[in-house]
């Protein structure tokens, strides 16, 4: 429910001052701003502790919190923000295709967001990880469109979009999607099977990621990657419990839980990594 979303607290968690007016920029600022301040992260499903998407337990969780999770949580967060700000918003879904053929049939199982703003549409998503967008796109086909990190492109297939990104000068598709509106239930089904299937990579891996003006960071399980933009990447192995609870805590900015549970853990992903 709208009245259980605090805008406010919303712009303080990204650091955002500017305008609540549903205009191009308050987008583009937004959409900045939300992937640097809140991480991505699987804490709870890799502990299968309980993930709720409504919109009290979404603000309770991200913004008071001060902690992270992953594409439903955040994007369903941001609709909310837009919405309140007075944007038109629509939820999309997605067929992950990071790393598979094109033409892989997959379920869809991530989020996004189309705004109608001004006549025209506009792709918004601060959910993918590693490869988040920092910005939005403008629904058109086949141009690249630059971001405050890579730039990315969408093309037309056989009546889909898919999402490109370029990456040291080659196009990597990440997933597909099309214009069918999904709802909480939708989601509430796809975040339930990632987050208690035995196989889901949200439940066999710790997971992370963050922006920054010219960098990202990615951790998956011990091994820490930074990447700066237009450079390599350089990995880090974590190599004890602590330091992997402190990379959480300071590179990504998770208040991590207290407990003796996640510990045991996080010493088993670094003693198997």
């Amino acid at each position: 429910m709208q009245d259980d979303f605090d805008l406010g607290a919303y712009f303080a968690r990204i650091g955002y001052d500017g305008p609540a007016t549903p205009q191009l920029e308050t987008l583009r600022e937004l959409h900045r701003l939300h992937p640097q301040s809140i991480p991505f992260e699987n804490l709870s499903p890799l502990m299968r502790w309980p993930i709720a998407l409504d919109a009290r337990s979404l603000q309770h969780k991200l913004v008071t919190q001060r902690r992270g999770g992953y594409c439903y949580e955040h994007n369903l967060l941001l609709k909310h923000a837009l919405e309140r700000i007075g944007f038109k918003v629509t939820g999309l879904a997605a067929r992950v295709l990071l790393n598979q053929p094109e033409d892989a049939v997959r379920a869809r199982t991530h989020m996004l967001l189309q705004i109608d703003l001004e006549d025209e549409i506009w792709i918004a998503d601060v959910g993918f990880g590693g490869m988040t967008l920092t910005g939005p796109l403008r629904l058109v086909d086949h141009t690249p469109q630059p971001t405050p990190h890579e730039s990315f492109r969408l093309t037309r297939i056989a009546g889909d979009y898919l999402l490109h990104a370029e990456v040291r000068g080659a196009w990597r598709t990440l997933y597909r999607f099309d214009l069918q509106e999904q709802v909480l239930p939708d989601y509430e089904l796809a975040s339930w099977y990632l987050s208690n299937h035995p196989q889901s990579r949200f439940v066999v891996n710790l997971i992370a990621a963050r922006t920054e003006p010219r960098r990202r960071y990615a951790l998956l399980n011990n091994e820490l990657a930074i990447h700066e933009l237009n450079s390599e990447t350089a990995r880090h192995p974590l190599r004890s419990a602590a330091e992997l609870r402190k990379t959480l805590r300071e590179t990504f900015g998770i208040a991590v839980p207290a407990s003796a549970e996640l510990d045991a853990k996080l010493g088993q992903i670094v003693e198997s990594g």
